[in-house]
């Protein structure tokens, strides 16, 4: 594609701190100072302290740019640290802001963290975005990756997306009007609960720090307006084999035009924070502890299922549950180990997956089956409390 111009104009001059600080950039021709400048003058807002957004905030504020909004409403756990590299041990039980702004100010005092703590939605977004040059997408669910890039096009802003999951990654920059969108990639929601988040399916960890990388380097392209940007391509990272490969995306002239927001939870067919999925169909962790109690009494008889994957599975589980990956009860393969005769309970690590296999079966012509609220998260922190957390 055509380069495109500079997104910034240049900030005021460098101090000769700056000079010091920033003379590895000032001196490739195509940076130069005015090209630090304009990094300095960029104001930057990175969705999502985790993954992706460690390694981002900490490559944005090393290459000195100059304002640098975080949105994040998390604490950090200690499972974060296997790939969250902006926080440490002593971090644990902290707002993920705090944290992240104690590294920036460690590794480049010069640069200004606005926090934004706040769940985005459709309430805040437009006025948020409006305040920043440059929008870097590193959230971890489908409902807020439509909701940044219908925020994006209605306010004409660029915003730089990364993905990754298991050995795979996944990054490119959209821009309505100068090339496709995230809605071109994936034009439709995939099915409640059948994607798996990081939390659910794994990560490698160092994937986080490769993907992070390319997204801080878009972003700086853009801000600088040298080299060829990912406008119009996707750039996919096979971390197991170690292989790149790029995948060319076009506008579909048939899409709708992106006129307003909308309600982006039912779009993607989840429960909004804080309520409970189907709950005329959802016992609780007290309820289910009752339940097992009666069960090995003989006073009842069910089926406790986990349609989680087999890695959870043997990481924490519910003594006594059955293993049944949700993928075979859509692909119909593991239909023969749910009787429609026997009363079924369904668990997975949040709610979500259990509460569409729910659907599924329900589909399906089964009525005696329920789910965990909350799913095995809120067993073990109501119920067992010793057992891991991931």
């Amino acid at each position: 594609m055509t380069q495109l111009p500079p997104l910034v104009s240049p900030g005021t001059a460098l101090t000769s701190d700056e000079l010091s600080r920033y003379s590895r950039h000032i001196i490739i021709p195509r940076i130069g100072e005015i090209g630090q400048r304009r990094l300095k003058n960029a104001r930057v807002l990175v969705i999502g302290a985790g993954g992706l957004g460690s390694p981002t905030i900490l490559y944005l504020a090393a290459a000195g740019v100059g304002t640098i909004g975080i949105v994040d409403f998390d604490t950090v756990d200690v499972s974060n640290l296997q790939r969250q590299v902006i926080h440490g041990t002593n971090d644990i039980g902290r707002a993920k802001l705090d944290s992240a702004r104690d590294s920036v100010a460690e590794l480049n005092p010069l640069v200004h963290v606005v926090d934004h703590d706040l769940r985005l939605d459709a309430s805040n977004v437009l006025d948020l975005f409006a305040q920043y040059d440059l929008i870097v997408d590193g959230s971890d669910n489908f409902a807020t990756r439509y909701l940044v890039n219908d925020a994006a096009a209605l306010l004409g802003k660029p915003y730089v997306w990364g993905s990754v999951f298991r050995f795979d990654g996944q990054v490119s920059v959209f821009w309505q009007g100068f090339g496709p969108t995230y809605r071109d990639l994936f034009p439709e929601a995939p099915d409640a609960g059948s994607a798996l988040s990081c939390g659910e399916g794994g990560v490698f960890g160092m994937l986080c720090g490769a993907v992070g990388a390319v997204m801080v380097a878009e972003a700086v392209k853009l801000i600088t307006g040298v080299g060829e940007t990912l406008i119009g391509r996707v750039l996919l990272y096979d971390a197991l084999t170690a292989r790149w490969r790029e995948m060319t995306l076009n506008p579909d002239p048939e899409a709708p035009a992106i006129t307003g927001l909308i309600d982006y939870d039912a779009f993607c067919g989840v429960a909004p924070a804080g309520s409970s999925v189907d709950g005329a169909h959802a016992i609780s962790p007290r309820e289910l502890e009752a339940l097992l109690t009666s069960r090995a009494l003989g006073e009842v008889d069910f089926d406790l299922i986990d349609v989680r994957e087999p890695g959870e599975h043997a990481l924490v589980n519910i003594p006594g549950a059955l293993l049944v990956p949700q993928g075979g009860v859509f692909s119909g393969s593991a239909l023969g180990e749910l009787s429609q005769e026997r009363d079924l309970v369904l668990h997975c690590k949040g709610g979500a997956r259990s509460a569409g296999v729910l659907a599924e079966l329900q589909r399906l012509g089964y009525e005696r089956v329920r789910h965990l609220a909350g799913g095995i998260d809120a067993y073990t922190a109501e119920v067992q409390p010793e057992q891991p957390r991931y």
